[in-house]
């Protein structure tokens, strides 16, 4: 048999033994090419010119991908390495050269590899398909489906393939040239020593890597600069490190002070698998534990950011509003309008300043309301009169609202409404005091800087605004068909003093346009700018991590049935086996999933509560995003826990 018969030979073998693993390949070069043909998708460009930045961001996460994918090869071809080393070791003794061995070593790997990349970039046509159609639905575009190939985008995954292979696999192969047969026949049988061997070592370490868990944990989420987050981040990696160092090597020493847990029900063999490779066991359960921190990480952080754009999606209610300080603006815009766009509705009017900051003082304290310094830049306690208020409710098809003469309506935010039914003070305009009456919380453009109130709005009687000056003028206008980017970008330019970007921080004597579909198309924008490279980086850790540990676990199968048929032959019940499978993969599956848990849970928390108020509600809301990130990781885990199980279950148990 030629070498390259055989390499293919054992490249079929090592595929089948190592499905999980070559699945796991298969998948990341999918997403791998799916995310480079958005990178040179000239469609995708011509949505926004904000997606440009996405384009960065999805190179800089295809190169952490990467670097991560670039590991898992490496771990798993040196792995590969230790389980056939025998095999290799017998090749030298029947007369190959350690540089052919090598060579049949790096072909059998870049065949299983390359075999990979070419499903992978079949599958990432697909996968690609999918991702187009999510964009262009976010941005209201036609799709239609369209299987073709990017050769620019096959050559960049190309690139990142040598990368990943050619730097593991030569590594291998100058590893192979220089052993010799002694050190590849007992290369898998080399003994492991405890990696602290001291008790009161591995005592001091443990408490040490808690204590600099909680501090990390605490320092990033308090975190108010970049230097104390990198600080945090730092004394989480020596938390992880130490806890698992410390945990794997203090088994040996909790079953010496408690013998008799030995030997109940199943505790003896676990005993044995956890104490077996020790040293390894640390090692990997700390690098996979890091992975599953950063995918938490990451996937919550693009759960709030994505809330958080989901959150403004609705912020005008209105196609179009402008904002100004100066009552000529608006005239010369409503007669921009008009003349620009088919107008359905439109209403001029104006806010007033309410006087009166007791009701801020008490939504502080009991609704977390977020106050500004600048009072009246950002309409706080401003009033609408109520003819203009009922107008602007029409042109929205809401409801009619009612007000008695001696009364005040409050139009807020939702998250205000509940305290705000218990607020029951009167308001003195006038020298008469007005009582609170309804409470309406529908959009109204609330949650824009300087749209109708910062968060909440006074309604009065149209008599009580009758010589005050006005603190700002407003034009809100509804057209017949949805406006484009291109349409806004020229009502912007038609007037006097614009907006350099239409939608950002008010500068004092500067107008201000909103639209609603160029709100919408930002969103989009900022949304798969951000949202979609974090899920694609955190779906790649996750699934390398769980890779990972299947792999090691797989690979034992041949030996761990050897022990379940000697329990077997001295009597021990099948149930009892399947039991003692159950809790040893349980186990082994769990560990290094609780310290990201307990880590990411906090931080989520904290980015959520870092938002501004009313942003994040609903489906969007912080328990909502949590619970989200958790399922999502934990079916991605679930599927390869399930895969080891099932693996494990079919090959060691005896039938």
């Amino acid at each position: 048999m030629t070498l390259s018969r055989l390499s293919l030979r054992n490249a079929r073998r090592q595929a089948g033994d190592y499905l999980i693993y070559f699945v796991t390949v298969v998948m990341v070069c999918a997403m791998l090419y799916a995310f480079n043909c958005l990178v040179f998708s000239t469609e995708i460009h011509r949505l926004s010119g904000l997606l440009d930045n996405m384009i960065l961001m999805i190179v800089l996460a295809s190169i952490a991908v990467v670097f991560v994918i670039g590991w898992l090869v490496s771990y798993t071809t040196g792995f590969m390495l230790s389980r056939r080393s025998r095999e290799l070791g017998t090749y030298l003794l029947i007369g190959l050269e350690n540089k052919e061995v090598a060579r049949l070593f790096f072909l059998e790997n870049l065949s299983v590899g390359g075999v990979a990349l070419l499903l992978g970039i079949l599958l990432g046509n697909l996968v690609y398909q999918a991702l187009r159609a999510i964009l262009l639905t976010m941005f209201s575009a036609p799709y239609t489906f369209r299987y073709d190939f990017s050769l620019k985008s096959i050559g960049l995954t190309l690139l990142y393939f040598a990368v990943i292979y050619l730097f593991a696999l030569l590594r291998s192969r100058k590893r192979i040239r220089k052993m010799k047969i002694y050190d590849l026949i007992y290369f898998e049988r080399q003994n492991e020593s405890e990696m602290v061997k001291k008790s009161r070592n591995r005592r001091l370490l443990f408490a040490a890597s808690v204590v600099l868990g909680v501090t990390g944990t605490c320092l990033l989420v308090m975190a108010d600069n970049l230097l104390i987050g990198v600080t945090g981040a730092g004394c989480i990696i020596f938390f992880i490190c130490g806890f698992f160092t410390s945990f794997s090597s203090g088994v040996p020493a909790f079953f010496e002070r408690k013998p008799e847990r030995k030997y109940r029900a199943q505790n003896l063999m676990i005993f044995r698998t956890l104490t077996s490779k020790l040293a390894t066991m640390g090692i990997v359960m700390a690098a996979v534990s890091l992975l599953f921190t950063a995918t938490l990480l990451t996937e919550g952080a693009g759960m709030v950011f994505n809330g958080i754009f989901q959150g403004r999606l609705e912020r005008n209610a209105f196609d179009l509003l402008f904002v100004s300080d100066q009552e000529s603006h608006t005239d010369l815009c409503r007669k921009n309008m008009t003349e620009q766009f088919p107008l359905t509705a439109y209403r001029q009017y104006s806010l007033y300043p309410g006087g009166d900051d007791s009701i801020i003082d008490y939504m502080i304290e009991t609704a977390g309301y977020q106050r500004y310094g600048f009072d009246h830049d950002f309409n706080e306690c401003a009033m609408m009169t109520f003819s203009d208020y009922a107008a602007l409710r029409d042109m929205l098809g809401l409801p009619e609202a009612e007000l008695r003469p001696d009364r005040y309506i409050i139009h807020c935010m939702p998250y205000l409404e509940e305290p705000l039914r218990q607020w029951k003070e009167a308001i003195l305009l006038d020298g008469k005091a007005l009582l609170p009456g309804g409470i309406y919380t529908e959009q109204f453009a609330q949650n824009i800087l300087n749209g109708n109130g910062h968060q909440f709005l006074l309604v009065v009687p149209d008599a009580y605004c009758a010589g005050r000056q006005p603190i700002r003028y407003c034009l809100a206008a509804m057209t017949e068909h949805s406006i484009t980017s291109e349409q806004y970008e020229a009502l912007q330019l038609s007037l006097e003093e614009r907006a350099a970007d239409g939608v950002h921080t008010h500068v004092n004597g500067r107008d201000l346009l909103y639209s609603k579909a160029a709100n919408i198309s930002d969103t989009a924008a900022w949304s798969a700018m951000s949202v979609f490279p974090l899920f694609y980086l955190a779906l790649t850790l996750a699934m390398t991590a769980a890779t990972v540990l299947t792999v090691q676990q797989l690979s034992e199968a041949r030996h761990y049935h050897f022990q379940f048929e000697l329990l077997r032959k001295l009597g021990m019940d099948p149930r009892e086996m399947r039991r003692a499978l159950f809790r040893q993969l349980a186990i082994y599956y769990l560990m290094p999933v609780i310290p990201p848990v307990l880590i990411a849970v906090p931080f989520i928390l904290d980015l959520c509560s870092g938002t501004e108020k009313g942003t994040l509600v609903g489906m969007n809301s912080p328990a909502v995003i949590l619970a989200v990130s958790l399922g999502l990781f934990f079916l991605v885990y679930l599927v390869y826990t399930v895969v080891a199980y099932i693996g494990m279950k079919k090959n060691v148990l005896p039938e």
